[in-house]
């Protein structure tokens, strides 16, 4: 759980400083070229298509896992648009919530204990 919870950590700290230096770099304004970038048809495109697909599943495990409750529907919106700003800090607080049950952790709501 340790390497887990480092992975994450890592992995928070990375995009937060590459979100900041290309945002930095090269505005603000994602949508359009995120966008522009599918409608051409291009392997930047296919790629954001792959990304965003993950986006919609991470979306929607985060909203099953809690049980598709309101904080569940809001947590899925932020891993929506969050991506991995959202959903590294969000296992790392889940990995200390549960005490490191990686089942509990993955199951959430649905989890029962035999």
């Amino acid at each position: 759980m340790v390497i887990f919870r480092l992975i994450l950590i890592l992995l928070t700290i990375n995009i937060l400083v590459y979100t900041g230096i290309t945002g930095a770099n090269h505005g603000w304004n994602l949508v359009p070229v995120f966008f522009g970038d599918i409608a051409a048809m291009t392997w930047p495109g296919q790629f954001n298509t792959d990304f965003m697909s993950f986006l919609i599943l991470s979306m929607c495990w985060t909203m099953w896992r809690n049980n598709f409750s309101l904080l569940g529907m809001g947590l899925g919106i932020l891993a929506l648009f969050g991506g991995i700003m959202f959903l590294a800090p969000y296992l790392l607080f889940l990995s200390f919530q549960t005490k490191g049950d990686i089942t509990t952790i993955m199951l959430g709501a649905h989890y029962r204990r035999s």
